[in-house]
């Protein structure tokens, strides 16, 4: 591929040359041997001949061979300042069992003698009994000050009896509309919290303020481009959990002082405990944040819960004693209705707004795509792409209407194994029956669908890798604790070029970045990552072992490998 004649027109020298590898031009096809070549913030032409002739004596020759360059990897469902919070705070998210849990608590609490507040995140619910985790556990480290810990989907909250005191939290305190309270036999609360109830805790807990936020996003980048990832959305930007909507303005302060260096669109919460009212506010801040590296385009509507607390929207009953059995729980929780769900998504599709749904349970997904349907009913064709995150159940009747409603599935590779929770919380919830209608990606995408690929960091590691090692294979590796000898539902495998254009093109895609990034091609930006091998020329089982070398934002360098 020649460069094109605009950029020969004024080319001199090249600064950088990726030169001797192979090439992932990110359109999900296998790599290429060839050569890019790079000029200030742009790629300007490719091809072992073209670069070669270009090479200068100041000239920055990167040598590929053995490695493998490809677009900067792009995160289309992440919250990096939730996440870096949860990093400078106490966090759980690199442990797995109770005991770990508890020293890490311990040792934090020790630590931090002055914090009124103990706050963290990152627990596994397949660590203790029944997935729920006891306030008493937490009163014998610390009884004299709140603790609110969330668990890794966020969904969940672990509090010690002051918090739920504070909370005036009691066996008379009804569970509200949108959450539930754990209880016992007699009908006192034990500890943890699901959805909306998370927030008669956290809603008492102090806001951070804007300069740790500030730090909190500056790590989470760090830690972000140290995974070759140059570009996200922020999945969740607004009053949900205990910080509110300064995130925005965090972004635009990172911005203006020249620290952010990455590509960020961000998806402004939709207050489920609200109306339609709210429309206006939320376009209000949209419209303040439409050019730039950061940038508002989106607008997150969560439509369920999750499976293992029973609130992800099922159209069929949860199972109860973990057994196919008839005896019927409920059916969980669709935070909106159906008729006002239709007339926002018809509002925001018809002024050009994305929306971005979180929807787990196969009614959750259903009423997602049904309100996209509806607008376009109404609408026509505003060329404006939607999308539905998560999506750990699909009706087979669904599968081919996110082709024909233009509704990307963002997935979260990661999930669909054979781990703990799904083994030990969700199958028995589910039934076999249903297991197969779990995370269903090769079936949307071999029928049309478009996929788009997030982390959902912090809930799980923002290790891109990892991720696509898991949408190949359908396990973690076996050198990982969640590894489990069993393919889950294997007839959903992606090929390692279409998991890895989810990760890039189909991320710049989804965010409006379509002419600019995901790809490696003359005229687009210089978000490059260099990665230490050709995955493509190894063993599926060896993905997961994949590390970045070097990554470039703008074709600056922003992470190098120390070796």
């Amino acid at each position: 591929m020649c460069a094109t004649k605009e950029f020969l027109a004024d080319m001199t020298f090249l600064d950088i040359a990726f030169t001797g590898g192979s090439v992932f031009d990110g359109s999900g096809a296998a790599p290429i041997r060839t050569d890019v070549g790079v000029i200030g913030e742009k790629i300007v032409t490719v091809g072992i001949d073209e670069v070669n002739a270009l090479i200068g004596e100041h000239t920055r020759v990167v040598d590929l061979n053995g490695k493998m360059l490809l677009p900067g990897i792009i995160d289309a469902h992440v919250h990096p300042i939730e996440a870096g919070l949860e990093r400078l705070g106490c966090d759980l998210s690199e442990l797995w069992t109770r005991a770990e849990y508890l020293d890490a608590i311990r040792s934090y609490v020790t630590s931090h003698p002055d914090t009124e507040w103990i706050l963290g995140g990152g627990w596994q619910m397949a660590a203790f009994a029944e997935g729920f985790p006891l306030a008493a556990d937490l009163d014998a480290i610390c009884d004299d000050r709140p603790m609110a810990i969330s668990n890794r989907d966020h969904h969940s909250t672990w509090v010690n009896t002051e918090a739920l005191r504070r909370a005036g939290i009691t066996r008379e305190t009804p569970d509200p509309v949108d959450g539930t309270i754990e209880r016992d036999e007699h009908g006192n609360p034990t500890g943890t919290l699901h959805e909306g109830a998370r927030m008669l805790v956290l809603g008492l807990a102090p806001d951070p303020s804007r300069e740790f936020m500030y730090e909190a996003l500056m790590s989470a980048q760090s830690y972000l481009h140290a995974f070759g990832i140059t570009a996200w959305q922020d999945a969740l930007l607004g009053d949900y959990g205990n910080h509110s909507s300064e995130e925005v303005y965090v972004y635009r302060e990172a911005l203006e002082r020249g620290d952010l260096k990455a590509r960020v669109n961000g998806a402004i919460w939709w207050d489920r405990t609200r109306g339609e009212e709210q429309i206006p506010e939320l376009e209000s801040v949209i419209s303040d944040f439409q050019e730039g590296d950061f940038k508002l385009t989106t607008v997150k509507i969560m439509q369920d819960g999750v499976v293992e607390n029973r609130t992800a929207a099922m159209s069929a009953p949860y199972l109860k004693n973990g057994c196919n059995c008839g005896e019927a729980a409920d059916t969980g929780i669709s935070f909106i209705e159906r008729e006002s769900l239709h007339r926002i998504a018809t509002h925001f599709d018809r002024t050009g707004v994305q929306l971005h749904f979180h929807a787990i349970g196969d009614r959750g997904v259903a009423e997602c795509i049904d309100a996209v349907a509806a607008a376009r009913e109404v609408n026509g064709d505003t060329g404006r792409t939607h999308q539905i995150a998560h999506l750990q159940l699909v009706h087979p009747d669904d599968l081919p209407r996110f082709a024909e409603h233009r509704v990307a599935a963002n997935m979260q590779p990661l999930w669909a194994s054979y781990d703990p929770q799904m083994v030990e919380l969700n199958v028995p919830l589910i039934g076999d029956d249903r297991v197969n209608w779990q995370y269903p990606f090769q079936s949307i995408l071999s029928r049309g669908g478009q996929l788009v690929a997030g982390s959902d960091w912090p809930v799980t590691t923002a290790d891109p890798w990892l991720c696509m090692h898991v949408a190949v294979n359908r396990q973690h590796p076996t050198q990982h604790p969640d590894h489990n000898e069993r393919v889950f539902v294997p007839g959903e495998r992606l090929t390692l070029g279409e998991a890895l254009r989810a990760y890039t093109r189909g991320g710049a895609e989804i965010n409006g970045w379509r002419d600019d990034l995901g790809e490696i091609a003359p005229g687009f930006t210089a978000d490059l990552v260099v990665v230490d091998r050709d995955p493509f020329a190894l063993p599926v089982s060896e993905i997961s072992q994949t590390r970045t070398v070097e990554t470039f934002s703008r074709g600056r360098s922003v992470y190098r490998a120390d070796n």
